[in-house]
């Protein structure tokens, strides 16, 4: 195995290994706490479906690039190929919507009431699993070219000019106009998602900075100031997953772009590309599990109940 491949895999597998228990453990606790102790907040589903998007990209994605820069081939026939990238561009273009919807949702929910997103605060609550139905759709139904252009191998083992090389499977185009027309159709349309997230990351910014700015003169209530603080740290967790999104989506499509402009593209090149596009199924979770409180009450729970355990045992042994 040469030096290329065990840094790809070693990046890789240091990705899987945060990304999928981290994903895993704000699925379970959000989906725990739903069955024990109460309803779930509108930005607590999104948060959940956030983090399993970001679980089945790990899994379709991560793993089998690990398996290939590790040596095995063949991982999967035409039919798993097809499946495999379909499921990975599908849940690739939820992460990014998903973390558009929680950040205009938590735009909507710190809006004063004489905004026009005012309105929305009820209609989101209402709507927000139709929603949420609609972007499974959405993605799933313009992902559907990967069935037309997954394969596992090429006639006579050569990699023909407008062919995607993905290490484990190929994206094959007839010609020069296919593949830029699906590439492009692509990155427009995460691109408009990530416009939207983008003015109203900005907007939660300005009413955060308004918001410290009159704190300065008002002072209010103990209670008061408790759920401004809570408000804002969820405004600036948001607001920091929006920004972590921004950069690395810039990266790889700024690769993609490039890589249109030549007709190989180097391995190398294209290792970076994929590192960056699943980078953010490691962060996310990192950065729910250290702002949301109901994941870190789970997390606390657990580090108890493994220290009792560990106390009884410690007992048990004297």
């Amino acid at each position: 195995m040469d030096t290329r491949s065990v840094i790809k895999a070693s990046g890789f597998l240091i990705l899987t290994t945060i990304s999928i228990p981290a994903n895993l453990f704000v699925c379970f606790a959000f989906l725990h706490n739903r069955f024990t102790e109460a309803k779930l907040l509108p930005a607590d589903i999104i948060l959940c479906h956030l983090a399993f998007a970001n679980l089945m990209v790990s899994f379709t994605r991560s793993i089998p690039q690990i398996l290939s820069a590790l040596g095995y081939v063949n991982l999967f026939d035409d039919v798993g190929c097809k499946v495999t990238i379909l499921c990975f561009r599908a849940f690739r273009g939820l992460s990014i919507s998903l973390t558009c919807l929680l950040c205009v949702y938590q735009a909507v929910v710190i809006s004063p009431a004489t905004s026009l997103l005012s309105p929305l605060k009820i209609r989101i609550s209402q709507y927000l699993l139709y929603i949420i139905l609609f972007l499974y759709l959405l993605y799933y139904s313009s992902s559907i070219t990967a069935i037309f252009n997954g394969v596992a191998s090429l006639a006579n083992n050569s990699i023909l000019l407008y062919t995607y090389n993905l290490d484990y499977c190929f994206m094959s185009f007839k010609d020069y106009s296919t593949y830029i027309f699906v590439g492009l159709g692509i990155m427009s349309r995460d691109l408009v998602f990530i416009l939207l997230m983008t003015i109203m990351s900005s907007y939660i910014l300005r009413l955060l900075y308004n918001h410290g700015q009159k704190l300065k003169d008002i002072r209010g209530s103990d209670n008061s100031q408790k759920g401004e603080r809570a408000e804002t740290k969820a405004s600036r967790a948001v607001v920091t997953l929006v920004i972590l999104y921004v950069v690395f989506f810039g990266v790889d499509n700024i690769i993609w772009l490039y890589s249109l402009t030549i007709l190989r593209v180097a391995a190398l090149v294209s290792d970076i590309r994929i590192f960056f596009a699943t980078l953010y199924t490691s962060v996310c979770p990192i950065v729910i599990i250290t702002t949301n409180p109901k994941v870190q009450k789970k997390l606390k729970l657990a580090k108890t109940k493994r220290e009792v355990q560990t106390t009884r045992t410690c007992t048990h042994t004297v």
